[in-house]
């Protein structure tokens, strides 16, 4: 794309609109040159030397007399593709106790196209590192593509209540070259001490490019009553009196 004849006053600012529409879930990259020359094709008397500004002299066309005939500037751009957000997932455990719950999670679109990967049958394995956030998911051949996934909290408040209280842990699954989808299964953990209702988002990122964001919802119902406690009647206008003990379960 190329754009010239744009006339601008001396300090004024220059917009240039930007539109992303990725069609594959990859990197893109791109470069925005900016060439500057004066309307009348003179050039600007303003010389480079030893002295000159340094990062203006990295952006200065230098005429053969020694003057200045344009200024360049480079502006590199990045695009990562990223998935519509799904629909929540719900996880439902009563307080004071421990839910353990398979999530499966589509990556429409992770694998790259069959022009960018060899013939190696309809699936693939992933390998999971259980000391980190990390799966790579190979074919059997060159191809392998690396994930990273991370649970992100939409507060700090939110982060204190939830963070001690949920575990998220990726197991190992296949994925099929033909539909493109790459399937991942995720062991949550879930042990809250309290009614609650809180939501987190697990952020999945393909290191060839592509974010994928499929929201969790975790909710704690109210426990089980702990015991009935039975005071019986003496009588009309009398008082009745019962005791119990109470134990502290952190000492």
């Amino acid at each position: 794309f190329h754009l010239a004849g744009i006339r601008l006053a001396a300090k004024e600012k220059l917009d240039i609109p930007l539109l992303f529409m990725p069609a594959e879930m990859k990197i893109y990259k791109a470069v925005v040159v900016i060439h500057v020359m004066r309307e009348n094709g003179e050039n600007w008397p303003y010389e480079v030397s030893a002295e000159s500004n340094t990062d203006l002299n990295r952006n200065i066309i230098v005429a053969e007399n020694g003057e200045t005939e344009g200024i360049l500037w480079t502006y590199p751009i990045n695009g990562t593709s990223e998935a519509p957000q799904q629909k929540s997932v719900v996880i439902r455990c009563q307080a004071r106790q421990r839910l353990e719950q398979r999530v499966e999670l589509l990556l429409i679109g992770a694998v790259p196209g069959a022009t960018a990967l060899p013939d190696a049958g309809n699936s693939a394995t992933v390998n999971t590192d259980e000391s980190s956030n990390t799966s790579e998911v190979t074919d059997g051949s060159s191809a392998t593509l690396e994930f990273l996934y991370e649970l992100q909290y939409q507060s700090d408040e939110i982060r204190s209540q939830l963070e001690s209280l949920v575990g998220l842990q990726m197991v190992e699954k296949e994925w099929d070259v033909e539909s493109r989808i790459v399937t991942l299964i995720f062991n949550v953990v879930f042990a809250p001490s309290k009614p609650m209702r809180n939501e987190a988002t697990v952020v999945i990122q393909c290191t060839a490019g592509g974010i994928w964001r499929f929201p969790l919802v975790f909710i704690a119902t109210e426990p089980e009553v702990d015991d009935v406690i039975n005071i019986g009647a003496v009588g009309l206008n009398k008082e009745s009196i019962v005791s119990f003990k109470l134990t502290s379960q952190t000492r």
